[in-house]
């Protein structure tokens, strides 16, 4: 239940303070007074949408809060949420709207703490139910008759209305992964081709060492020295093991060890020289034997020399096809290798990606079935239910159906939903939007929205002009039906309907004041601000003489006493 409601500038509200009670809480006042002021105040305090013209003008931030006593099923929830109450009930629901550097910025609080958007919608779900003056007009909007059907349903219908939706995505998606695999079928095909010659090319290149070339290169420039390198190797041979002058490193190393012997024997400290030189004589004499080694073992081989240029030919033309070197020639023939693999199974996985869209696609049918299921009893109950609440609304003799047709399937199942209604006896059923009056219109909405309190829990109703177009009898029937969803639920209203109005438990009235505002030169000038007054019985009867008749003379207010009189009548007999 919203126990009051605190508003600082917004829209021509300066500031107000409004306290609001059990039953019903009725608003009057003339056109354009600013009485939705009031509820578009809730509708924004719980996360509905605000431009920079709620800011008061003059005014840079507008503050809203709301606060409720909460049930203890919200409560509990509430708890989920890490939110604690204030004294154990209250839920206090703030937002802050600012216009700074022509940027509308908001924020929402519940008990001090910052609340998501997300959670903002759960909330407002919870604590109020809004019906605004143009409802009427979307009661012929198939989509929103079934979004009602499926609400009145309850959790049943919604759990297998979440089941539809996860079913239709998963369908999609397997949908569009088939639809992508087929698409690119021929690209793949043209790949497999691509890849299977490359691949034949790659393999016959036998690649399996990233240093081959630069081998192959060394190899190719000894192989084409060979005649230079037997030389050389000679003059080597000859410089340290054995030459005809007797002047080879050896003899001369070895004429050193003799001296050196023969000195150590006079100074023992000559000996590590000694050692470093036979040491040298003997790292020559074996440099010497390789080194004739060596060159003996060079033979000229002109045909290996022209299969390495071959191969370093045939290794530089696959570098320039694949790779900078060896390395990334390699490293691509194994890559290709794996995407060939999996090209290779493109068959067998199409032929897989066919079978989990049939699958999900029997999914979908069955979980479309199950809801359309739940859809049709509900229906039922629903027409029913609402043929029991029109009645009373005098329309004794009306008929309602709600049809339901299959379609493809949707995220929201496979049904089309329409109501279709008949006022008087003998009249077809029609679509409801072809065929309802407005005042029928505003009657149906207020029986629906009784059906709805009747299986939600309790919480705020607020209807913003609901008895629009109606009159006598009618207005008569809305004003019972309002009474009694405020047996049940607090109901805010805001009518134009004298008999409405007596029947409220609290009557408030709203008025445009135009008032001197002080600006900054010191001078002042005119603003038009809404005041809301809470109404005692005497200024009761003057309001609704007004709304009656629009003056005060002296059969309207024996009119309005008479209305007072009759409300309390009609409490007293439903109390009992």
């Amino acid at each position: 239940m919203l126990l009051s409601l605190r508003i600082d500038n917004f829209a021509l509200v300066d500031h107000l303070d409004l306290e609001l009670g059990l039953g019903l809480n009725v608003f009057t006042g003339e056109t354009g007074a600013g009485k939705s002021i009031i509820l578009d105040a809730i509708d924004a305090v719980l996360g509905g949408k605000v431009d920079r013209r709620v800011i008061r003008t003059g005014a840079k931030r507008a503050i809203l809060e709301a606060t409720f006593e909460v049930e203890p099923l919200i409560s509990s929830w509430l708890a989920e949420q890490e939110i604690d109450l204030v004294d154990g009930t209250l839920a206090v629901c703030s937002r802050e709207i600012t216009l700074s550097g022509g940027k509308l910025r908001t924020r929402s609080r519940l008990n001090g703490i910052l609340i998501s958007r997300k959670l903002l919608d759960e909330i407002r779900d919870r604590f109020v139910e809004i019906t605004a003056q143009g409802q009427t007009l979307q009661l012929s909007q198939p989509g929103l008759q079934r979004e009602w059907l499926d609400l009145y349903g309850g959790t049943d219908l919604i759990v297998a209305k979440q089941s539809v939706a996860t079913a239709y995505t998963q369908a999609k998606q397997a949908q569009n992964i088939l639809e992508n695999r087929r698409q690119f079928e021929q690209q793949r095909l043209q790949r497999l081709d691509l890849l299977q010659y490359q691949t034949q090319e790659l393999e016959a290149a036998e690649l399996t060492d990233a240093d081959e070339l630069e081998q192959l290169k060394q190899e190719s420039i000894r192989l084409s020295h060979v005649v230079e390198l037997q030389q050389q190797s000679y003059k080597i041979y000859q410089g340290l093991y054995e030459n005809d002058e007797g002047k080879a490193a050896s003899d001369l190393l070895s004429k050193a060890e003799n001296i050196l012997t023969d000195m150590v024997e006079y100074d023992h400290r000559l000996q590590p020289i000694l050692a470093m030189v036979e040491d040298a004589l003997a790292q020559v004499i074996e440099a010497g034997r390789q080194i004739s080694s060596y060159g003996e073992q060079l033979e000229s081989d002109p045909q290996r020399l022209q299969e390495v240029e071959d191969r370093i030919q045939q290794l530089k033309q696959i570098c320039r096809k694949y790779g900078q070197n060896l390395a990334e020639v390699i490293a691509y023939y194994q890559k290709i290798q794996a995407e060939l693999k999996d090209l290779q199974t493109g068959e067998q996985s199409l032929e897989a990606l066919e079978k989990d869209y049939q699958q999900a696609t029997k999914k979908l049918v069955l979980a479309c079935q199950n809801l359309s299921q739940l859809r049709q009893k509900t229906a039922s109950k629903l027409e029913t239910h609402l043929i029991k609440e029109l009645k009373p609304l005098a329309m004794e003799k009306v008929k309602f159906q709600v049809e339901i047709h299959p379609i493809e399937p949707t995220i929201t199942g496979a049904d089309q939903v329409e109501f279709c209604f008949s006022p008087n006896p003998g009249e077809p059923l029609q679509p409801l939007g072809e065929i309802a009056s407005g005042g029928e219109m505003s009657r149906f909405l207020l029986a629906l929205k009784a059906c709805f309190s009747e299986v939600a829990g309790s919480g705020t109703l607020v209807f913003d002009e609901i008895d629009v177009g109606v009159s006598g009898r009618v207005a008569q029937a809305i004003t019972q039906k309002l009474h009694q969803l405020s047996q049940r639920h607090q109901v805010l209203c805001v009518t134009h309907q004298p008999i409405v109005a007596a029947m409220g438990d609290r009557h408030f009235h709203v008025e445009k004041e135009v008032i001197g505002d002080q600006i900054s030169n010191g001078g002042s000038e005119q603003r038009t601000v809404v005041r809301v007054t809470q109404l005692n019985n005497h200024q009761r009867r003057e309001e609704l003489a007004q709304l009656a008749s629009g003056r005060s003379a002296t059969e309207a207010i024996a009119f309005a006493e008479s209305l007072l009189t009759q409300a309390d009548s009609l409490r007293e007999f439903q109390a009992n």
